[in-house]
């Protein structure tokens, strides 16, 4: 399809009057994207892509942060205290969908009040390409930022070592599909490629068309995993597909023509922001670097992920899921009968600062760990409690063996521990086969 360029004279003159559904649909999007743009992650994240932690939402800051409150306690009865992060629209919490409902009263309002004033305009020529413009950067920068963390794969990690042995059926929705995706990094990548490639395609006006269906079909795609997996991002994944299709609305005919009706389409019309072709030409450079910036900023934090806890992060120097073979506690003082809580069948060195116990049971109970290597002991804390200690000393009795002994809460503790084959869990050894009998 090719692409027509018109100043504005040309665009006035071709382009009539809009009606008045149009221009209610028109006035009420631009109030109601613009605004869910502004109060939540996605203007944040053009400039940090940690999404939230660097740049709070300003929905989470006065004054919507107490509009938000008084609509959840006054009109919907939430007797519970909201409770929110950085992010306003990530999470589906309670406050994430008063935003919404407010966002929303606040557009329909704002629509009624600027359709009584404004009855005279012909059309929003010079807005809707701004606001345009303004909805493809935010909605690049999304796009950018979820694909580059697929990209390079720290989204969904490939599984530690506890989800190895952790039940199946233990595992929430969401773990599943986490924990399949991350196995998987090969299809990670490609659907971050997917997201990616919409993301640049939006920076570029004659591409807009292109990287909007892409755009639609990754989150159409990422929206029915979030609904059908339990994702709670299932509100925010909504709105970045109403982004995506608003972006389209100008070219719908365009479309139906060339999918639906297999028939010809007039080219489409490339409005200018300026009427100088320098102008134009520099705001042009300005979007390319604009997205440059994006393109480099998530790829460097994304990075920067990868060695913190992505596949490039640093693990235990004990690292591995050890059984539990042998274990005694306060034999120094008299045998003590243990109980389920207190007896391990596992523990597990994966991360540097922590140390996974698994009982008995199955249970886990996670502990904040020291390890020095050079004195061989561990130190062991619990977040919650703050009088709890544990003191091992280890030794490493051959390649696979190891002893723990010290003390636990005050016990006397000794166990020892055989580490287990990785390769035995078929998730880990199992490699891609082009041929299966």
């Amino acid at each position: 399809m090719r692409t027509q360029i018109l100043n504005e004279s040309d665009s006035k003159e071709t382009r009539p009057r809009g009606s008045l559904a149009t221009q209610l649909a028109f006035r009420f999007c631009f109030v109601y994207l613009g605004t869910f743009c502004l109060t939540t992650q996605i203007v944040p994240t053009l400039f940090s892509p940690s999404q939230g932690s660097v740049i709070p939402d300003p929905a989470t800051l006065w004054p919507i942060r107490q509009i938000v409150f008084w609509t959840a306690e006054h009109i919907f009865r939430v007797a519970a205290p909201l409770s929110f992060g950085n992010n306003s629209a990530s999470g589906d919490d309670t406050f994430g969908w008063m935003l919404a409902f407010c966002l929303l009263i606040f557009a329909a309002f704002t629509t009624a009040i600027w359709s009584l004033i404004d009855q005279e305009s012909e059309n929003y020529e010079r807005l809707h390409r701004w606001f345009r413009l303004f909805i493809r950067l935010c909605l690049a920068g999304q796009m950018l930022n979820y694909g580059l963390a697929k990209v390079i794969p720290t989204q969904m990690p490939y599984p530690d070592l506890t989800t190895l042995i952790r039940p199946f059926g233990n595992f929430s929705p969401m773990g599943i599909l986490w924990s399949s995706i991350g196995a998987a990094p090969a299809y990670e990548v490609f659907a971050g490629c997917a997201e990616t490639v919409g993301g640049l395609l939006l920076i570029f006006p004659r591409t807009t068309t292109f990287g909007a269906l892409i755009c639609l079909a990754d989150m159409v795609e990422v929206f029915i995993l979030n609904m059908t997996y339990d994702v709670p991002v299932k509100l925010f994944s909504f709105h970045l597909i109403l982004l995506a299709l608003f972006l389209l609305t100008a070219d719908v005919r365009r479309l139906i023509n060339v999918f639906l009706l297999n028939g010809a389409t007039e080219p489409a019309v490339q409005d200018r922001l300026f009427r100088t072709h320098r102008a134009n030409r520099i705001t042009l450079a300005a979007q390319i670097l604009f997205g440059l910036w994006l393109f480099g900023m998530n790829c460097h934090f994304y990075r920067e992920a990868w060695y913190i806890y992505g596949g490039g992060r640093p693990i235990s120097p004990l690292y591995g899921i050890w059984e539990v073979n042998q274990m005694s506690m306060d034999e120094q003082l008299r045998p003590r009968l243990l109980g389920d809580a207190d007896r391990w069948r596992r523990v597990i060195f994966d991360y540097p600062t922590m140390v996974t116990f698994q009982r008995i049971d199955g249970s886990f109970v996670n502990y904040g760990a020291s390890i020095d290597v050079n004195h061989k002991t561990i130190a062991l804390t619990r977040a919650h409690n703050k009088n709890w200690k544990a003191n091992l000393a280890f030794q490493r009795v051959s390649q696979d063996g190891l002893t723990l002994d010290g003390t636990i809460d005050g016990h006397v503790v000794h166990m020892q521990l055989q580490i287990i084959n990785l390769d035995k869990f078929s998730l880990v050894s199992r490699r891609f086969h082009w041929i299966r009998e």
